[in-house]
């Protein structure tokens, strides 16, 4: 005997029970549960309280650039009059705009800073658009099991309502004129009226079948009146998945369909994603235009990158604030979602517990909720099978105008057997928990992987821009102010006469005397070198 395929589990992996045994406070600072009740003012409480943490984190980030900002401008201020003296020193023994004495130095230590600070930076980045790359793998497995659910859900209204319709199209048409042929004859009649019975009866058992239970009926026009029979749609399909399962007038969007719910966590991710895509780029720019202000020595660009770095503070604390809030919410979801699922569509579309614990749980020792429905619809069938044989065989020789009308009851009853085969095979668990579990998996699974890892993206980035904003100011020191650069222009271009070798030399060889250039004649008496005529009078 072949062995039974397994059904698929869902397990909470570690970092979802690590972050759910995190301790909670509301506003009082009294401890709270951990259960997942995202109405609750006192759940919401405890996620403020998380997410304050950021916050207290973008305060101390702030005191600290602030005791640098005030370590530079106020204790160096004394220092420039008394190193006046030895920075012309240094200049005068170095080559360039002369950096070889403390600003040398401070500008090196600057520079070793701001390299270590951007590295960290550029490590937060690349870790921030794996995390990115993984919430969003997750989140489309989410949509796309959600979507496949939906899919199984509208083809299970589909069936319902083609083999509903059928059935009310018989006892309407074919049965109808079939009682009116067999009216002198009472065994033909009596198995005529047996069959509309019998369909009716099944009308209302496949009627009764739904997933998920609505406080409106949509009916199927004129014939759908018949015994009270009336189809309830399971859930609103969108135009990409079934555009012709049920009417448009019909579809009233309810929060827990799976349609509607895949739409609008498409939607949401995408703007998710483009926003960390451009905060990610926006951290690299800046990473990268500091570099560049600190090697051009450009001070109108480490003002524009320092506007942009105190920017990108703000928002690496900002979203990491969202960042654990979420993590916090999502692990509680994660650790026992059948419990959350099952309170709150029960509690909203007041579906059978019976039904959700079927099809969440999916267990061998479970009995499907519609076996009883689906067994007696089957019998019914059978019946009408058996009735149908029974005319064919004995009444067509005597009425043979009710031939057409038999061969109509037949094929209408053959289509709605394959239905239904089809729609038992729907009802299984099997299909609707797969969905459930990959759903699960993406959602908890690739989703909290990404978002533990955009967390430690947006901590380390914080991190590494309160390091560049504490260096700057150490930076602006360093560089050379515009006076000092318009001096050293001008030194440079007083004599445009002179050659860039002659500028050089004169540079380099300041300890042992200038050279004369050839245009400075002396005064009178001097016989230039080699030279065999007589000095003039």
């Amino acid at each position: 005997m072949a062995a039974m395929a397994t059904v698929p589990s869902y397990t909470p992996s570690l970092w979802v029970r690590l972050c759910h045994a995190l301790p909670r406070l509301d506003l009082t600072m009294q401890m709270k549960d951990n259960t997942f009740v995202p109405d609750s003012w006192e759940y919401q409480q405890t996620l403020l309280v998380l997410s304050s943490v950021s916050a207290i984190a973008l305060v101390i980030s702030l005191l600290v650039v602030l005791s640098f900002l005030i370590y530079y401008c106020c204790c160096h201020r004394g220092d420039r009059s008394e190193g006046s003296e030895e920075e012309e020193e240094d200049e005068d023994g170095s080559t360039g705009h002369g950096y070889s004495g403390k600003k040398g130095r401070g500008i090196c230590c600057v520079t070793w800073v701001a390299v270590a600070a951007v590295t960290l930076c550029c490590v937060a980045i690349g870790i921030g658009f794996y995390g990115n790359s993984e919430a969003n793998d997750g989140m489309y497995q989410l949509t796309s099991s959600l979507l496949t659910a939906n899919y199984t859900l509208a083809s299970i209204d589909l069936l319902i309502s083609d083999t509903v319709a059928g059935l009310q199209l018989s006892v309407s048409g074919p049965l109808t004129s079939m009682e009116e042929l067999f009216s002198g004859s009472k065994p033909f009649l009596v198995s005529t009226r047996n069959c509309r019975r019998l369909s009716e009866n099944v009308v209302n058992l496949l009627s009764s079948i739904s997933l998920v239970r609505s406080s409106f009926e949509a009916g199927l026009g004129n014939d759908s009146n018949i015994s009270g029979a009336s189809i309830i749609p399971l859930t609103p399909v969108p135009p990409s998945v079934a555009p012709t399962v049920v009417p448009s007038s019909s579809l009233i969007p309810r929060p827990f369909s799976p349609g509607w719910a895949a739409n609008t966590l498409m939607v949401n991710e995408d703007y998710r994603w483009l926003s960390y895509v451009l905060l990610l780029l926006l951290d690299l720019i800046v990473c990268l235009f500091i570099l560049l202000g600190l090697a051009k020595q450009a001070r109108w660009l480490l003002i524009l990158m320092t506007v942009l770095a105190w920017l990108a503070l703000f928002l690496s604390w900002g979203s990491l604030g969202l960042e654990t809030a979420t993590v916090v919410a999502l692990s509680d979801f994660c650790s026992d979602p059948n419990t959350f699922i099952l309170n709150t569509t029960q509690f909203n579309m007041g579906t059978s517990s019976d039904v959700l614990d079927y099809y969440l749980t999916c267990s061998r020792r479970m009995n499907s909720p519609f076996q009883q429905l689906l067994t007696q619809s089957q019998r019914a069938l059978s019946n009408i099978h058996t009735h149908l044989s029974s005319l064919d065989r004995n009444a067509l020789t005597q009425f043979p105008k009710a031939e057409k009308s038999l061969r109509e009851v037949q094929q209408i009853l053959n289509s709605t057997e394959g239905n239904f085969h089809q729609l038992v095979a729907l009802l299984n668990c099997r299909g609707l928990n797969k969905d459930y579990i990959d759903s699960l998996k993406g959602l908890c699974y690739d989703g909290m992987e990404g978002l533990l890892y955009l967390s430690l993206y947006s901590f380390l980035s914080a991190l590494a821009f309160t390091a560049l904003l504490c260096s700057l100011p150490g930076a602006w020191r360093s560089f050379p102010s515009e006076s000092e650069e318009y001096e050293d222009s001008d030194s440079e271009s007083e004599d445009p006469f002179t050659s860039h070798q002659a500028r050089r030399q004169t540079s380099s060889g300041s300890q042992r005397g200038a050279m004369a250039p050839f245009y400075n004649y002396p005064g009178a008496g001097w016989t230039p070198p080699f030279s065999s005529a007589p000095p003039l009078p």
